[in-house]
């Protein structure tokens, strides 16, 4: 409706949102926005209303609770990416796309609070770590391929260590994008029908900002959900990452993850070298051991089979001895004599002749006749 006195253009409400709307589309398709975080709620564990403000003015913001990194809390200074609407019953809101904490202290205050949260759940419990392989066969790296972190990684792997099956997925370390990208390849490798060995998260070192990624609860839920052994190694010191946390190992930079994960082979060559240098000489001295202990128990079973000997022919003298001390001929020689009838029987006792008998006597030299005249 045009007004002719004052020939000005004259709108329904819901006409002027709708042209608001149209030219923020247009001028404004989207807005990123940095200020100091207030009146924070969620509503029906889904919605997420807040306020940024400075000190002039304040802007309502509105998005789903799955867009947040960890828990906030008001005081924080955020940078929020975001689409500016104007709703025909709620007024003017950005409708949140992305966002996280801006600053060095709003981005550690971030952390805590998350860490406080996974802590209760037990996330970065030691008994939920496992064995990392060593060495792996095969391996999952996670990283961005333009990245000095990925040449160090690579270099220092196959300088130490050869033969090891890699599959790299490409993705941004830093940026609204990169918590996403992290998780999706985490997920890809976790897919796979056959799974390698271990995983291997890793990037430089940076500032807060550039790190905020490895502190976002769903890179840090995703590291600790992996099917797969992980190891997370960000090329910093002065802090501690969650998701650092959550890995069943930390590596304090690319190249000391490479080092965790294999040995080095020219050590491991020394030592075989060494190894095998040492099984000669425990060979050689066993040798000479039992060389020493052959001779003394050859040396044992020749004194004792002397000894047998010895005993064996002191029986037989013996035995021989009385032998002869028994041998009739001997005893003969001492005077006796045997006496048998004519039939060869011998002799016992007088009962066994009668006078008029005729017997043999043997004596040492011979034998005699004799008749028996009389007995007594």
């Amino acid at each position: 409706m045009v007004n002719d006195s004052l020939s000005e253009t004259i709108l329904e409400v819901s006409d002027f949102v709708a042209l608001i709307n149209q030219t923020l589309d247009f001028a404004y398709p989207s807005v990123t926005i940095r200020g100091e975080l207030a009146n924070f709620k969620i509503s029906k564990n889904r919605w997420v209303y807040f306020d940024l403000k400075d000190e002039a003015a304040t802007i309502r913001f509105f998005g789903n609770v799955y867009q947040l990194a960890g828990p906030l809390e008001d005081g924080m200074l955020l940078r929020v990416r975001g689409i500016p609407k104007l709703h025909t019953k709620f007024g003017f809101s950005v409708t949140i796309t992305s966002l996280q904490p801006e600053g060095e202290g709003a981005i550690r205050r971030a952390a805590d609070l998350l860490l406080s949260k996974l802590q209760a759940e037990g996330l970065f419990d030691e008994a939920r770590k496992r064995q990392v392989p060593f060495p792996p066969v095969s391996l999952g790296l996670i990283t961005s391929t333009e990245s000095a972190a990925y040449t160090d990684f690579i270099k220092v792997l196959n300088n130490r260590w050869a033969g090891i099956e890699i599959e790299c997925v490409d993705i941004q370390v830093q940026g609204e994008s990169a918590p996403g990208q992290i998780v999706a390849a985490v997920e890809y490798f976790n897919q796979k029908q056959l799974l390698p060995d271990v995983l291997i998260l890793t990037r430089g070192g940076g500032s807060a900002e550039d790190l905020y990624a490895f502190d976002t609860e769903q890179v840090t839920r995703a590291i600790a959900s992996s099917r797969i052994p992980t190891v997370v190694a960000i090329g910093h010191e002065r802090d501690t990452s969650l998701a650092e946390l959550a890995a069943d190992k930390r590596a304090s930079t690319p190249s000391n993850a490479a080092e965790l994960l294999v040995p080095d082979r020219r050590e491991v060559q020394q030592q075989l070298t060494d190894l095998s240098l040492r099984l000669d000489e425990l060979a050689t001295t066993d040798l000479h051991i039992q060389e020493r202990t052959i001779t003394q128990h050859q040396s044992e079973i020749e004194r004792a089979l002397a000894n047998v000997l010895e005993r064996s022919h002191n029986q037989l003298e013996a035995y021989k001895q009385l032998l002869e001390a028994l041998n009739p001929a001997v005893i003969l020689e001492r005077g006796y004599a045997i006496v048998r009838q004519s039939g060869g029987t011998i002799i016992h006792r007088i009962s066994q002749i009668q006078k008029g008998d005729i017997v043999d006597v043997e004596l040492s030299d011979g034998q005699i006749n004799a008749t028996i005249n009389y007995k007594r």
